[in-house]
This record gives structure tokens, C-alpha cells and sequence, in this order.
């Protein structure tokens, strides 16, 4: 099993990237590998300046680089060299099981559209994120801003993502979905919102519980929330700065330390053919192992090829 990381994403790569993959490496199972990508020559002399002796990580030559702040579509036409192209292209040839990258978020949304593409029968991908519960565990969130207007059909769909992702990943046996909402009466929220709700209960699929409130994300109500990516996005942006105001002012706890991006290290893409998932733009060594180890559960529990069967029946 192969994890390919792109080893030149990130505001600190690549030296953040290869110490942190060396951080996975150790606690990866012994089936896994790790495949750098990035400028060979300065990748090989980190992992030797970080004193890397082992076998379990490969490096994977990418001459170009897709900064943060270039046009996705754009860069990735003019640069098929780049390490966000190179490891879409293993992800695509079966060559990597698992592609991970802390780069340009919007290069890592188009290069899986346009690379390994979107599964047959998926109207919209979905970015999720995981939301830590205060009774322990985790929940997952879709969409938090791959697609910021959804329409009804779409939010079912996340549903049933998310509901597949909480089963076989997160090993919650019946997940309960909720549909994120102004109020828990089925007649309240938006146009889209209330039409999804109709769908959503009807669908014998999922195990819905009906509306859920801003208060319930941490709560053990529902274990799925579904919501368009503008307002996932913006409760997941204000989970982190709970924590770094709480930070700030020095306050710790075991629960609010979940919130930290470097918990998980990034968030998966659902609905493509394959498993790709996209870390922080300012990921440290720790993000980037948990990126890692995130995505090596997505490989294991054979995710992609679940999303694909839920659709192909």
C-alpha cells in the first residue's frame, strides 16, 4: 500500500512535509509506504539531514511547484510536472493508494475532478471535515467549502457519503445524519434546505434524524452533519479559533485541543475515484503525520471502492 504526500505543498514544505512523514512512517503498518513527492535532490537530502535510515519512504522526483496563490486550473495546465499533478497521476495509474497534500487547495479540487475524476453517479464531490464529539469520538461535516450553493439532490448525497465514511472509517455502526438548520422543525430553513429535508427522510439508505441546530455539531445528536460547504466552512473556521483563542489564553483541554487543525491533519475528499485528502496550508510536522495516518484508514477500510459500489447498484 502506497501513500503518496506531496512533499512541496504547504506554507513550510518541504521541510515540514518530509519531517513529518518520517513521523507517519513510524507508525504506519509495515504493509504502507510513503511516496515523496517533490525536487528529488532536496527531498533525498532532508530525509538524510533528518537522519532517515529506513525503506518505507520513497522519493519521487516532480521538478515544478504550484504555489498558494496561483490560479488551480491554470497551474496545473502549465505545470504537468508539479507535485500536486505527479501525484494525482500515481493515484490515477494505481501507482499510490492515497494521495495527501498540505499545497493549493483549489489545485487539489481540480486535479481530482480533472484527474482521477468524480465517481459515476456523484453530482459534486464533497470536501468533509471531522468534528470531534464531547463524549468522545469523532463526526464528520459535509460540505466545509468545496461547493459553497447546494442543491437538494446534492445535500442527500452528502448524506450518504458521509453516512459511508462514518461506518467504515470512523467504525460508527448506524450513523445518525442530521441536516444542519435554523430550527428542528421539519418546516424551517431555506428553499434547499426544507426540499433536502423531504428527501432526506424518505431515503431508506440513511439513518436521518431530522433537522439538528448550530448547538448540536458537538453533541452526540447526529454523527453526520449536512450542510452546503458556505456553512461548513464557516463553523469549522470558528471551531479553530476556539481553540486558538482558548490558546492564546492559555487554556487547555483535551476536548478543545481536537479542534486544532493538526488533529486530524486534513480533510478528506468524497465522491472521486481514489483517496485524497487536503491538509492546512500551514501544517507542521504533526499535521502532516495525521494527514498521513488519516488517509491510510481511508486505504484500509477500502473506502473508494465502497463509494463506488453505493453508486453503481
Amino acid at each position: 500500500m502506497r501513500i503518496a504526500l506531496d512533499a512541496m505543498g504547504g506554507d513550510y514544505a518541504p521541510e515540514a512535509i518530509v519531517k513529518g512523514a518520517i513521523l507517519a512512517e513510524k507508525q504506519l503498518p509495515d504493509q504502507y509506504e510513503i511516496l515523496l513527492i517533490g525536487k528529488e535532490a532536496i527531498v533525498q537530502q532532508l530525509l538524510e539531514e533528518y537522519g532517515y535510515t529506513g525503506k518505507s519512504i520513497k522519493v519521487v522526483n516532480a521538478t515544478q511547484v504550484i504555489e498558494m496563490g496561483e490560479h488551480p486550473t491554470k497551474a496545473l495546465t502549465q505545470k504537468p510536472d508539479s507535485s500536486i499533478a505527479v501525484g494525482y497521476g500515481l493515484l490515477k495509474a494505481g501507482k499510490a493508494d492515497a494521495f495527501c497534500s498540505a499545497g493549493n487547495t483549489g489545485a487539489m479540487l481540480v486535479g481530482a475532478m480533472f484527474s482521477v475524476k468524480a465517481i459515476e453517479g456523484i453530482l459534486r464531490p464533497s470536501i468533509a471535515g471531522l468534528v470531534p464529539k464531547l463524549h468522545g469520538g469523532y463526526g464528520i461535516m459535509l460540505d466545509v467549502g468545496a461547493n459553497a450553493d447546494c442543491k437538494p439532490e446534492v445535500l442527500e448525497q452528502f448524506a450518504e457519503l458521509g453516512s459511508i465514511y462514518a461506518k467504515y472509517v470512523l467504525n460508527i455502526q448506524n450513523p445518525k445524519v442530521g441536516l444542519m438548520n435554523l430550527g428542528e422543525e421539519e418546516g424551517k430553513g431555506t428553499v434547499n434546505t426544507q426540499a433536502a429535508h423531504q428527501r432526506l427522510k424518505v431515503n431508506q439508505t440513511i439513518n436521518f434524524i431530522g433537522n439538528i441546530e448550530g448547538r448540536d455539531v458537538f453533541n452526540d445528536k447526529a454523527d453526520v452533519i449536512v450542510c452546503d460547504g458556505y456553512t461548513g466552512n464557516i463553523i469549522l473556521k470558528m471551531a479553530e479559533s476556539i481553540y486558538d483563542i482558548l490558546n492564546e489564553k492559555k487554556m487547555h483541554d483535551p476536548f478543545f485541543d481536537k479542534f486544532n487543525y493538526e488533529a486530524e491533519g486534513g480533510s478528506p475528499i468524497l465522491g472521486i475515484n481514489g483517496n485524497a485528502v487536503i491538509g492546512h496550508g500551514v501544517s507542521t510536522p504533526t499535521a502532516i503525520c495525521n494527514m498521513v495516518l488519516q488517509a491510510q484508514k481511508m486505504v484500509a477500510s477500502n473506502l473508494s471502492e465502497r463509494f463506488r459500489k453505493n453508486y453503481s447498484e
